[in-house]
């Protein structure tokens, strides 16, 4: 079991620099963002190189098998589905869209609306769209056993395209409203899951801007779907 963050830590932060220097509390994670040489991102991590190497040799994550249906994911979808988990475990740049949450063994934390620029979710989609998934919201209609995530009576598996219809749905759907899908030209910036190698994040600009943006007592409401029962939600 990891280390619970004290309930109040997101309310103590108070200026952009915390925002920026702090991790996702939850059992994988950093308490705050370190230097990983072996990976991307070498100067700001929030997972050990070790969690990653992980994440690319298994084929399930907290006993949740992207391959669900009988149909196996195909190669292209499964290395989409890679890079959103790095980017959960790893990245340094979520804090300004952090809530807590009560009740889950893996994490007492979550990112909310994380901008996500359409291009990046369109690329996402269309590795995807053919595959096979059974629900929604994956992070809560499963049916969790000790075997893991289960496709709940009374439902079939139907292509990602039968289930989400279009690749907004689906990014913003499949974790729960994680991501807030955005136009590219979006003025706050919008976040990618990769970018050139040997270049600097470009993620850090559009968190920092949001950060600011907190601090400065600019309008941050939650989005009216949220709320603080999230005894449903697992992974």
């Amino acid at each position: 079991m990891y280390k619970s963050e004290q309930a109040s830590r997101l309310s103590e932060l108070t200026s952009a620099d915390d925002y920026m220097n702090i991790c996702m509390d939850g059992v994988s994670h950093k308490g705050s963002p370190g230097p990983e040489d072996k990976l991307f991102d070498k100067d700001r991590s929030c997972c050990t190189s070790e969690i990653t190497s992980n994440i690319h040799m298994n084929t399930s994550w907290y006993n949740l098998d992207w391959s669900h249906c009988p149909q196996q994911l195909s190669p292209q979808c499964r290395a989409r589905f890679t890079q959103d988990l790095c980017f959960y475990e790893c990245s340094p740049n979520v804090g300004p869209w952090l809530v807590k949450v009560d009740g889950m063994k893996i994490r007492n934390e979550r990112f909310v609306d994380v901008p996500l620029c359409h291009s990046e979710c369109d690329a996402w989609w269309e590795d995807c769209r053919d595959d096979f998934t059974c629900v929604e919201n994956w992070s809560r209609h499963f049916n969790w056993t000790s075997d893991g995530a289960k496709c709940p009576a009374n439902t079939e598996c139907v292509t990602f395209e039968t289930m989400f219809k279009n690749s907004t749905n689906f990014c913003e759907k499949v974790w729960d409203h994680s991501w807030k899908v955005v136009n590219d030209s979006n003025p706050e910036g919008c976040f990618v899951m990769w970018w050139q190698e040997d270049t600097a994040n470009p993620n850090y600009d559009v968190a920092y801007r949001k950060a600011q943006a907190i601090v400065s007592g600019a309008p941050d409401a939650l989005p009216k779907w949220f709320h603080n029962d999230h005894s449903a939600l697992i992974i």
